[in-house]
């Protein structure tokens, strides 16, 4: 049986053998919708494998002179990706106790927590987020200094200034120690501001003037 339309003859097989390339165009779009969802699989597999990156704002603290220590520390505030772990800590480094002694030579050093009230009444200079080699790297040189041989202090060659310009040079910041401004907390970061703003800035740090 033969049908004309727009002048073209077409029978029935015509029409049979038309529905079965139609149905193999469908059965060829399902394929591509397959690959492509095998593609979105593979994708979401290496983003959810890739290296998680660290989400830990590091600060630069100092506090005047006074009797409580440190005066110059590196507070730690945020979530580590990789592990779902909070974070809210600091660390600075001091003398386990304050004597004539200090003036006078080495002494018995440790690495200090200073308690929330402490930090308050700190003065902020600038921080920017860690990623995630860096906030190891910078746990690493923490824990360098807690584990110096005993007297591990000194006010003249190791003390919480010096500590905090170690932090800042393995985290990749221009850190001198120039002598003069060695007992000098909030000059000597003040110094770090000047010497790395352009760094800091890319980063899109937060400065405090």
């Amino acid at each position: 049986m033969a049908f004309w339309r727009h002048g073209q003859r077409r029978t029935i097989a015509d029409i049979g053998r038309r529905g079965r390339i139609n149905g193999a165009g469908m059965r060829m779009d399902g394929g591509v919708r397959a690959r492509v969802s095998l593609l979105l699989a593979a994708l979401f597999f290496l983003l959810a494998s890739a290296p998680a990156h660290a989400a830990v704002l590091a600060s630069f603290y100092t506090k005047d002179f006074g009797s409580s220590f440190p005066h110059a520390f590196i507070r730690l505030q945020g979530t580590v990706d990789a592990t779902g772990e909070a974070v809210d800590t600091n660390f600075g480094f001091t003398a386990k106790k304050l004597s004539p002694a200090v003036l006078m030579g080495s002494v018995a050093g440790e690495i200090l927590v200073a308690p929330p009230s402490y930090v308050e009444k700190s003065d902020r200079h600038f921080s920017f987020v860690l990623s995630d080699r860096e906030y190891a790297i910078l746990l690493g040189t923490v824990d360098k200094w807690r584990k110096f041989e005993q007297p591990s202090y000194s006010l003249n060659r190791r003390n919480c200034v010096h500590f905090i310009a170690e932090v800042a040079a393995v985290l990749g910041m221009k850190a001198d120690t120039p002598k003069e401004l060695m007992k000098k907390p909030k000059a000597y970061a003040q110094s770090l501001l000047r010497a790395n703003r352009g760094w800091l800035e890319k980063r899109g740090a937060s400065i405090v003037e």
